[in-house]
């Protein structure tokens, strides 16, 4: 199903702007004009992603600093660890587990974004 999202204009380049739509929480990102729809929750620990940082098209969550590829939802790496009592933190650590992001495909057409939600 089709549905708008926004207008285009209101997202600035590198900018972020969270929308819910049919109960889907959902952050719309601008990646040098071109539009991506990833959920609003970071795959660790659930933070609101629109309060990090978009740099290009790497989404960095404002709570622990997991990195996303915003174009595929990928994870790109875990968390920061807490101030580490060894130099070196364990990846198989279960918290700092990070999963994707749920990601939809986008379109604009007349300054208006769509969604296709299933």
């Amino acid at each position: 199903m089709i549905i708008k999202a926004a207008n285009a204009e209101d997202i600035a380049p590198g900018g972020m702007k969270p929308v819910t739509i049919n109960g889907r929480e959902i952050v719309l990102c601008n990646y040098a004009g071109t539009f991506y729809a990833v959920e609003r929750a970071c795959g660790h620990a659930g933070a609101r992603l629109e309060r990090g940082a978009l740099t290009g098209w790497i989404l960095t969550c404002p709570l622990h600093y997991a990195q996303f590829d915003v174009r595929s939802g990928v994870a790109l790496s875990g968390p920061v660890p807490k101030a580490p009592e060894s130099a070196h933190a364990d990846p198989a650590d279960p918290a700092l587990k990070t999963r994707a992001l749920i990601t939809w495909p986008v379109r604009t057409e007349g300054g208006q974004i769509y969604l296709d939600l299933p």
